[in-house]
């Protein structure tokens, strides 16, 4: 999707239509997609490497008025739990993932060093992880970025 990806076009549509039912057909199957999917206002979620049949089910449930999630894709994101990176430890670990260094996302964010320190040290032992490559790697895995 040029410019864009499925959840801000979900989030921007069913803003502007609100009555609008909007089924994200989806490869990234990761919990914290489909959380931030419905949040956005999708009423279904199917992943797209599910048989040909699947979606089309899914459709004509949508538009019987029902909500649908791939099953999978519900106990992933059940056992996974909330995203734990707050709005701005997610912004930070994003810079990041170019392998940026500190002083170059300090200044993309119009934050200090320090800051920055500090707001990637957080993801790091949220997500368990060594470094904060490994922190960018954990959060895409689950779909918090």
């Amino acid at each position: 999707m040029p410019g864009t990806d499925g959840l801000t076009a979900c989030a921007r549509i069913t803003e502007r239509v609100p009555g609008c039912r909007v089924v994200i057909l989806t490869t990234f199957g990761r919990p914290g997609y489909l959380r931030t999917g419905m949040e956005a206002g999708a009423v279904a979620f199917p992943v797209k490497d599910s048989p040909a049949r699947e979606p089309a089910a899914a459709i004509r449930r949508v538009q019987a008025g029902e909500r649908v999630i791939d099953p999978a894709l519900a106990a992933a994101a059940l056992s996974a739990g909330p995203d734990p990176l707050s709005g701005r430890e997610r912004d930070v670990l994003a810079a990041a993932a170019d392998g940026s260094t500190i002083g170059d996302i300090a200044a993309a964010l119009h934050l200090s060093e320090g800051t920055v320190r500090n707001y990637l040290s957080s993801p790091i032992q949220k997500t368990h992880a060594r470094n904060r490559i490994e922190a960018v790697r954990r959060a895409k895995a689950q779909g918090w970025l």
